[in-house]
């Protein structure tokens, strides 16, 4: 859905929980299509989508699936220079964001407020009205200053979940890897994937 058809869009489904997502131009734009669609899953959760111009490129020399298909997935997509959308101001009621992949450009814009972008914009918004944010960063391996910025977000009162591997979850494959990220990230804002297999613990 474009931004343009929003306005009537929204009397139908205001009873949505609103979640912003934003895809940054590191590598790993599938994090983002695997959120996307288990989000879509989820008849409950309203996605409102922005795509930086690096996430753009990053999918064209990474993912060989439709980028249109991918923007299908969410209910309302704005254009990451529309910084009148309504996902600009701190009135337009959401959950929060998500940031996925986090490039560490986008990561330092977020910790200085530097609001270039209608990602970094609505990611200071959610931070100032109190709203989860939840960034998963791409980098590695990480130097200080992306160290510092980490640190810098985290003090403001964001969450970084980073996509590191995890084996006990007992992964077969990159998806299981992947959506297990993603269900990490999406469970911080009380949404349970799915699919997800938490650790239960040694009896």
């Amino acid at each position: 859905m474009t931004e343009g058809n929003y306005l009537f869009a929204e009397r139908i489904i205001m009873d949505k929980r609103r979640l912003i997502v934003g895809v940054s131009g590191a590598s790993g734009v599938q994090l983002a299509q695997a959120t996307l669609r288990e989000l879509s899953t989820h008849d409950d959760i309203e996605v409102h989508l922005v795509v930086s111009s690096g996430a753009k490129r990053t999918w064209e020399l990474e993912c060989e699936d439709s980028y249109d298909d991918f923007l299908a997935l969410a209910d309302v997509v704005h254009d990451e220079k529309n910084m009148a959308a309504s996902i600009s101001s701190g009135s337009f009621m959401t959950e929060g964001m998500l940031i996925v992949p986090c490039s560490m450009k986008t990561l330092a814009a977020v910790a200085i407020g530097y609001d270039d972008n209608l990602i970094v914009r609505a990611a200071d918004v959610c931070l100032k009205e109190g709203k989860k944010v939840v960034l998963v960063p791409r980098e590695m391996p990480l130097g200080k200053t992306h160290l510092k910025n980490m640190l810098a977000v985290a003090d403001l009162g964001a969450v970084l979940v980073p996509p590191m591997l995890t084996f006990y979850n007992d992964p077969k494959t990159i998806d299981d890897m992947v959506r297990h990220v993603v269900g990490k990230a999406l469970r911080q804002f009380g949404i349970e994937p799915k699919v997800f297999h938490a650790w239960s613990g040694v009896e």
